[in-house]
């Protein structure tokens, strides 16, 4: 009996710690006994033993693993048994890339196959999982809610990017929501549907019809995509909302082993280019996955422009697109047309690389090319890319980047431009691309050859232009002409592009060699120079020096923002006599003395043109030439420009005094004023105000002359002596004295008239004398008229009056009524001498004989009586 009890004893206690020892060692016996059910070569690990507590079975990490790659791991999860099994779990991570090196292995004959067997198998189960991850597409993670039943599958999905409504009922699955947010989108994609899968769960739903609604960043409108299908074969229509227009119209049919769209057709009219076409798509043994798949294809892009019509085609395959190694030819040929532009493409590529990381490579013979006219005057004789060898990756372009311009423009001529280079993983502000230019062309307004030429790179964030050199042979516009103008580098030109240390900087020289202008002006060989600092070529600031041997500098700085460019302009103080080489020798000025200097303030802009404000001064200014000195110039010039007016006289009229003018005339203390629009308008006129001379010991003056002109202006002449006036004329046939004062209104604007009605009188006594061999030669050869020429040998006059015009040919007409007493030999007689002068002002002016035609008329005209009264008598006044 002893024996027996011990047995029983020994029983009891392995009853008892069996199931204890089982609980303690589950991290120990569990991978093991999973692994009988497991694929070959998975396994299972704890790195903590789970544990059991009063209601629950808690693991708090499981990791499923093929070889050493993690394909999930579980973390915190909790198995409890309420009313129905309840799974809780914290985090879940499966990782994509481990699902490919699970082996292969044949199904066990006991395994369910058909989607009822697999639902039958599920129990009542609540799921919740409150981070789900699927790598590598992090993004997506969210929590996931499921309430399983053999009858039917409810399930929540609930993420920032992404979120789904779903239930399955047998066959039928509803998706009630769905909602995907998409980067830089900012309508998400929605999407409802209704789909019957099939018996067996080894395919496509066997029929279908689901909505979606999304948009994209040029359509302004909602788009609305229908899929229908049933059995092998379906539709989808994708139609912009707010036009009813479909963009996309793609029937499909599918088998086991191919998946076929055929006759295909699409548009897209949001590219400022309509373009419409045909799609064809066959992947063969789509089943197999992307390894094993085999995809042709062919689309094509028809355009319309004022050129014509243009087709271009895309065919590609018969190859494979593969996470691993894809290999797909493609090629482009054909042409497009917008507006009077053309683009051909001859384009054999091969797509290579994983889908994760493809890479592009242009086939020998790859060639884009292009003619046609960009705008109105610029025509695109042609444009070449030849792109044999270049690949496009992720990381960027690499490879040998070429381009050449032909083209012209009716008045500016005609150019050559060529481009040459190389990218190494090139990218915007990453990688490398390095490039030399050069170039020719003809520039016709200026009659002038232009070259260029020059290198630069793009690497990383850093823009650097290192070499140019751009110029003419020369510059000739009407009697300029220009020699050898250049620009080139003083200093590289430098744009850091990092958003946050920018930069922009450099420094250029305009260099032009001896310009010269009509009758022989020089402007010795000038030199800019000028640097540039700032964040980026739309935000900068500049400062340089101009100047041209001795004339100036003038210092120029500013500022450019992208829009509007702003600067100012000094011109120091410097002698007047440094712009002698802009007179032209055979004019025979001399520039003695004086001193100017100027300041300008300017902006241009497209909507405002070019604005400048500004003054300059001439002090102490002398000009000295053969026939006249003038001295002390004085000069102030205020003024603006805007709007194609220049206003002058700001802040203060135009002022101009100069000291003296000496001539045959000298005149003295010259002041006038100017202020107002040029072009004028009677809005903005522009006056000419206090006008005055000192002139042959008298005054003229004038106080205002407004243009756009209503009245005329009124020339006030003022005490001048006739003798000062005769003696500059110098005619040897007669002499004046005595002051004379009058009235001459100015017309500068007027159909026919430069002074109409003006008047001369005398201001006090006057003389006439002829010169006695004038009159005796008179007398000699007119013997009627020489009683009336001894009369006029010697003439006090008490009383004049003349009366002026003088129209805009130069015709000037004088009608003078002379009174006074004549007084030869002892007698005295009084003398009405009426006279009429008609002479061209401008000839007379050129000639200076007004003596000569004087005496032609007296002896012509001349018929005054002859009697004398006694001495010491009045005379009768002889009419």
């Amino acid at each position: 009996m002893k024996g027996k009890y011990k047995a029983a004893i020994a029983l009891l206690l392995l009853i008892i710690l069996l199931p204890l020892t089982l609980l303690l060692t589950l991290a120990q016996w569990v991978p093991t006994l999973a692994g009988v059910w497991l694929p070959a070569g998975t396994r299972i690990a704890f790195e903590k033993s789970p544990r059991l507590t009063r209601n629950a079975l808690v693991i708090s990490d499981l990791r499923y693993l093929v070889d050493d790659c993690e394909i999930a791991r579980v973390e915190d999860a909790t198995l409890s048994h309420p009313s129905r099994w309840k799974i809780n779990i914290a985090a879940l991570d499966l990782n994509s890339n481990c699902l490919s090196k699970i082996p292969a292995s044949e199904p066990t004959p006991a395994a369910p196959k058909t989607l009822a067997e697999w639902q039958s198998m599920l129990p009542n189960t609540w799921l919740t999982i409150d981070r789900l991850t699927l790598s590598p597409w992090q993004q997506w993670q969210g929590k996931l809610t499921a309430s399983l039943t053999p009858t039917m599958q409810d399930i929540h999905y609930d993420g920032e990017q992404f979120s789904l409504r779903g239930k399955l009922r047998g066959q039928s699955l509803t998706i009630s929501d769905v909602i995907l947010n998409l980067p830089d989108y900012k309508q998400p994609i929605t999407l409802v549907g209704e789909f019957t899968l099939p018996l067996v769960p080894d395919g496509l739903p066997v029929q279908g019809h689901a909505l979606a609604t999304f948009s994209v960043p040029q359509i302004p409108s909602l788009l609305d995509a229908d899929l229908a299908w049933k059995e092998n074969q379906g539709q989808l229509v994708l139609v912009a909302r707010e036009s009813g227009e479909p963009l996309l119209d793609l029937p499909w049919q599918i088998t086991p082993e191919q998946l076929t769209i055929s006759d295909g057709r699409w548009r897209w009219d949001r590219a400022g280019i309509p373009l419409s076409g045909r799609l064809g798509l066959k992947i063969d043994n789509w089943q197999q996955g992307t390894e094993n798949a085999l995809i042709s294809g062919r689309m094509n892009v028809l355009t319309q422009g004022d050129a014509g019509k243009g087709n271009a085609v895309l065919t590609f395959g018969p190859g494979k697109l593969s996470m691993d190694n894809s290999a797909m030819p493609l090629q482009l040929t054909g042409e497009a047309k917008q507006n009077d532009l053309t683009l051909y493409a001859g384009l054999p590529a091969t797509l290579t690389g994983s889908l994760t990381d493809p890479r592009l490579t242009f086939a020998s013979g790859a060639l884009l090319r292009s003619r046609g006219r960009i705008i109105d005057s610029l025509n695109i004789d042609e444009v070449r890319w030849p792109l044999a060898g270049v690949a496009l990756t992720q990381k960027g372009i690499d490879g040998r980047l070429q381009a050449i311009l032909r083209a012209h423009e009716k008045e500016m001529g005609d150019f050559t431009l060529h481009l040459d280079g190389r990218a190494n993983d090139f990218l915007p502000d990453n990688g490398l691309w390095q490039w030399r230019y050069w170039g020719d062309g003809h520039f016709t307004p200026m009659n002038a050859r232009w070259d260029v030429a020059g290198r630069g790179e793009w690497r990383d964030s850093v823009i650097e232009l290192s070499e140019l050199s751009t110029g003419f042979d020369k510059l000739q516009y009407g009697t300029m002409l220009a020699s050898e103008p250049r620009l080139v580098l003083d200093s590289p030109i430098r744009w850091q592009r990092d958003p946050d240390q920018p930069h922009f900087s450099g420094a250029l020289s305009f260099d032009a060699k001896q310009t010269t202008f009509s009758g022989g002006s020089v402007l010795p060989a000038s030199t800019l120079k000028f640097s540039v600092d700032g964040t980026n070529p739309t935000l900068f600031q500049y400062k340089g020096t101009l100047h041209a041997e001795a004339i100036g500098p003038v210092q120029v700085n500013g500022r450019w923002d992208g829009e509007r460019l702003r600067g100012q302009a000094w011109w120091p103080k410097q002698s007047l006599n440094v712009f002698q080489p802009l007179i032209p020798p055979d004019w025979k000025m001399t520039l003695r003395e004086g001193e100017l200097y100027a300041q300008v303030a300017f902006s241009a802009a497209p909507d405002q043109g070019f604005e400048a404000g500004g003054h300059g001064v001439l002090t102490g200014g002398s000009v000295w030439m053969p026939d006249n000195k003038i001295n002390g110039v004085d000069f102030v010039l205020p003024f603006r420009f805007s709007e194609g007016t220049w206003t002058l006289g700001t802040r203060g009229p135009v002022t101009l005094r100069i000291g003296e003018v000496v001539n045959q005339v000298t005149a003295r203390s010259i002041t006038a004023d100017l202020q107002g629009d040029y072009p004028w308008s009677d809005a903005r006129p522009l006056l000419l105000t206090d006008v005055s001379v000192d002139l042959l010991g008298g005054k003229v003056t004038m106080q205002q002359l407004r243009l756009p002109q209503h009245d005329a202006a009124l020339l006030r002449v003022q005490n001048i002596s006739s003798s000062e006036l005769i003696g500059a004329i110098n005619p040897k046939q007669f002499a004046m004295s005595g002051p004379f004062s009058g009235a001459l209104p100015f017309w500068l604007d007027n159909e026919k008239w430069i002074i109409k009605d003006g008047w001369l009188t005398n201001a006090g006594p006057m003389t006439l004398r002829i010169d006695k061999d004038t009159a005796d030669a008179m007398v000699k050869d007119n013997e009627t008229a020489a009683g009336a020429i001894n009369w006029l040998r010697y003439m006090e006059i008490s009383q004049s009056w003349t009366k002026l015009n003088l129209d805009n040919l130069g015709e000037l007409t004088l009608a003078s009524t002379l009174r006074g007493a004549s007084r030869v030999e002892g007698q005295t007689q009084a003398v009405n001498l009426n006279y009429t002068h008609q002479e061209n002002l401008f000839t007379l002016w050129r000639s200076l004989r007004f003596g000569d035609n004087l005496q032609t008329w007296l002896e012509q005209h001349a018929a005054l009586p002859d009697y004398r009264c006694p001495t010491g008598k009045e005379c009768k006044e002889q009419p």
